[in-house]
């Protein structure tokens, strides 16, 4: 028994059934649920620190940079961002895929309080950390 068989004595079955086949796939695939840009949760943790009567200046300079200089050291850090103003300060550090939110945590709790030398002595709390 040859499976080719049916199919060349029907080439006009063959021909329906063909064309059933790719009528399927193509409604198929329009009903896939991809978007262009999947929605992806990189592993993103914030560190906030506050400074109460300091200037934006001195937020800058004085906590913010050191901690950026530590922070920016860190494996598997694709992106970060800060914002300084009157009394606080924020860094939003975003990881690589592959690192897990924990692992990250401990990374930038370790570069927290290697920085902690560089930071004002008067800063009423250490720099925290939000997920």
């Amino acid at each position: 028994m040859n499976i080719s068989r049916p199919f060349i004595e029907r080439p006009v079955a063959t021909t329906l059934l063909m064309v059933a086949l790719m009528i399927c796939g193509v409604i198929g695939y329009r009903a896939l649920p991809i978007s262009a840009l999947p929605e992806v949760d990189y592993p993103t943790i914030q560190v906030a620190t506050y400074y109460p009567g300091a200037s934006p200046e001195v937020m800058i300079t004085a906590v913010t940079a050191p901690l950026e200089r530590k922070l920016g050291q860190m494996p598997g850090l694709t992106q970060m961002a800060s914002t300084s103003s009157a009394g606080a300060s924020a860094i939003t550090l975003q990881f690589d895929l592959a690192i897990s939110l924990d692992v990250a945590e401990q990374q930038v709790q370790a570069a927290i309080n290697e920085a902690g030398a560089y930071l004002p002595p008067g800063l009423p709390s250490p720099p925290f950390t939000v997920r």
